[in-house]
């Protein structure tokens, strides 16, 4: 998150294509598209530049910066669940998004989309009010109004707090933290700390409320066992919109499809297509062929499956017999 109230969408950089092409690269080189992850990539780049087409729905910067005081005065939902989606300027929102490509490609396909969906929609509300909760506490037991209680802030950059928490939770490694090597399960912590020190303008108390929100997710994670109700629904949610998709996929699926060996690719009605077995090669044929396709001898009989097998055939040499095939392939 970012604090203050400066100039929202200043003059373009160019990262933005930047950051655009880097996405595609990544995603090409997935056997798997994780779709949650790029669908909070575009919604938090096309809330930022702002469609002329999304104006009549989507709000301004200045009614939903996250803040503490009127949130809480006014019960104001809106700066509560939206101000992690808007971002001050370019840098703000690409170093995010960058952020987000990386830690989301990671969590979706380890875990699927509907369950890092509801992760991700549980860590929006948790950081949020991890980060409110800290801020009426200082201002109750120590009078921090003004840095704390009265702060604007914006950015998605709680919730990838929390996510880095939960991607680091079980490691044992060390990594590099702005040249600094730490264990890898307390890098969030290293970082809230370099960042608060060496970036100026950034929200401490939203940072920080998103590692409370990472770790409090993973206790509560570990304890609970039964089903989760926010990944039901969007499970839920999912399966409805995909109905046309599998309607289609059924429809197909189910067609037959006629190959060598007879019927293949599905069941059909007895009336509408039967087979008949060749007296011959004992081969299987379309019901609506009179010739055997493997060695060409001519169906006998009006029934189904043809009647016992004639003087004729019951002669035939099986020297004959792959005479017949060869002659019947060089036909067709």
């Amino acid at each position: 998150m970012e604090r203050g109230r400066g100039k929202w969408g200043s003059v373009s950089r160019g990262m933005i294509p930047l950051l655009g092409l880097h996405t595609v690269s990544e995603y090409s080189r997935l056997d798997r598209k994780p779709p949650i992850t790029a669908l909070l990539l575009a919604a938090n780049t096309i809330i930022y530049l702002r469609p002329k087409i999304f104006h009549p729905f989507l709000p301004t910067i200045d009614q939903v910066w996250f803040n503490p005081h009127l949130i809480l005065k006014y019960t104001d939902l809106k700066r509560f669940f939206l101000s992690p989606f808007f971002h001050i300027n370019e840098s703000h929102l690409v170093y995010n998004m960058l952020s987000l490509l990386w830690k989301g490609i990671q969590l979706e396909t380890s875990m699927g989309s509907a369950e890092f969906a509801s992760m991700v929609a549980t860590l929006v509300a948790m950081s949020q009010g991890v980060t409110l909760l800290l801020a009426k506490s200082l201002l109750l037991f120590f009078d921090y109004e003004r840095p704390y209680y009265n702060e604007y802030s914006v950015g998605f950059s709680g919730v990838l707090f929390a996510m880095k928490v939960i991607i680091n939770a079980q490691s044992d490694e060390y990594t590099s933290v702005h040249g600094l090597m730490v264990p890898t399960r307390y890098a969030a912590w290293a970082e809230l700390v370099l960042i608060q020190m060496f970036v100026p303008g950034v929200s401490f108390l939203g940072h920080l409320g998103g590692i409370l929100a990472g770790l409090l997710y993973l206790r509560l994670k570990a304890s609970y066992s039964g089903l989760n109700p926010v990944r039901q629904f969007m499970r839920s949610f999912s399966h409805a919109l995909s109905w046309p998709l599998r309607l289609v996929k059924s429809l197909f699926r189910n067609r037959p499809r006629i190959t060598g060996r007879g019927i293949a690719g599905g069941r059909i009605a007895r009336d509408t297509l039967l087979t008949w077995r060749c007296d011959a090669c004992t081969f299987d044929n379309s019901g609506r062929l009179n010739v055997c396709e493997m060695c060409g001898t001519g169906r006998t009989g009006d029934a189904p499956s043809s009647p016992g097998p004639t003087s004729e055939i019951r002669d035939l040499s099986l020297e004959e017999l792959r005479r017949r095939r060869i002659q019947r392939f060089a036909r067709s």
